[in-house]
């Protein structure tokens, strides 16, 4: 499953749901994970895993196209952390 058509499809034909229901729930979903997130909690995929917000502080780079070093600022970024039983079901294999 590499697009949302191919999720919304394997999802709508496990779920016996429309796929416009099915559409919905993951439009749904993924609002929800990015207000908790925003608002500084984490989101909880119980099987799948916990997405996080990680502080990146700030530091010194590189201009690739002339070495000359510039400052990063501070931001920060979403992280995902595996849940047991996805590493497990992975190394399964």
């Amino acid at each position: 499953m590499r697009t949302k058509k191919e999720v919304i499809d394997a999802f709508a034909e496990r779920t016996q749901q429309s796929k416009i229901d099915t559409e919905a729930f993951l439009d749904a979903l993924a609002e929800a994970v990015c207000k908790s997130l925003t608002q500084g909690h984490e989101a909880v995929l119980p099987g799948i895993g916990k997405l996080t917000v990680k502080e990146r502080s700030a530091r010194t780079g590189r201009n690739p196209a002339t070495g000359e070093p510039i400052q990063i600022a501070a931001r920060k970024a979403p992280a995902f952390s595996a849940a047991k039983a996805l590493k497990d079901a992975v190394d399964r294999d």
